[in-house]
């Protein structure tokens, strides 16, 4: 939950001031094409997943770079095709086991070792790219055509976005589940933009949201012997909708 909570907020703060909520939902269920067949073929779901929601990205960003085809046109393809050749895939396998169930609904009893290697290296690889290139990113993210009339890489930069995106994305489709991915993105990201302008702190304060979320929600669902999946996304619901209100209060009183 921690290691995940650390991609989610920094790629979902991405995500939110892009304006691409949309964006994890399309390749979180274009993965689920990768994990019919890894279901089929008979080989790890996670690399099956991971496969085809990079190819996704990838895909978005090559038919979206020289702008013939918009962006929200290519995510609802990419998203339609992934979940209809997953459908077919599964069928054939003749298969519908509880792991798979795991992916499409969360279940953190079910994160193997290989998995928390998987969120720690993506972490690792994250943070790198972001501090690494974060003027880019900062720039491509608030004005995408200026930075490209500065010489800013932004093709290069929009699509290690997407696939950092779409890494992420698999590794919330284990805590979450596939269908809950949107919001375990865009929810701690949208809180934290209510309080602070600046990227990194949003990047922070996002991971933080994130991290409390997860872990509250992991307990709440030990206690009421509910989904955790389900439970982490309906805490973080709450507290979204709660936030104006706690803010009007603050205002009125100050």
């Amino acid at each position: 939950s921690v290691l995940g909570s650390i991609a989610c907020g920094i790629i979902g703060t991405l995500v939110t001031v892009n304006r691409m909520s949309s964006l994890a939902g399309s390749i979180a269920h274009a993965s689920f094409g990768g994990l019919g067949l890894a279901y089929l073929i008979g080989f790890n779901p996670l690399a099956g997943a991971t496969g085809f929601a990079v190819a996704s990205a990838i895909g978005i960003t090559a038919v979206t770079s020289r702008r013939r085809i918009k962006t929200d046109t290519a995510m609802a393809a990419m998203w339609a095709t992934g979940m209809a050749a997953g459908l077919v895939f599964i069928k054939l396998s003749g298969t519908y086991s509880a792991d798979l169930m795991s992916w499409l609904f969360g279940s953190l009893l079910a994160v193997s070792v290989s998995d928390i290697a998987y969120a720690a290296a993506l972490d690792v690889v994250i943070l790198l790219v972001i501090t690494g290139m974060y003027k880019e990113f900062l720039s491509v993210s608030y004005d995408q055509e200026f930075s490209l009339l500065q010489g800013v890489p932004t093709n290069l930069i929009r699509g290690l976005f997407l696939v950092l995106t779409a890494l992420t994305a698999v590794l919330l489709m284990k805590i979450t589940g596939l269908i809950m991915v949107i919001a375990m993105l865009s929810i701690p990201a949208a809180i934290a933009e209510m309080y602070t302008g600046s990227l990194w702190k949003m990047m922070i304060l996002a991971t933080i949201l994130a991290a409390v979320f997860n872990l509250g929600g992991l307990f709440l669902a030990w206690i009421l012997d509910l989904p955790p999946g389900a439970v982490i996304i309906l805490l973080a619901a709450l507290v979204y909708v709660a936030c104006p209100s706690i803010e009007r209060i603050r205002s009125g009183t100050a």
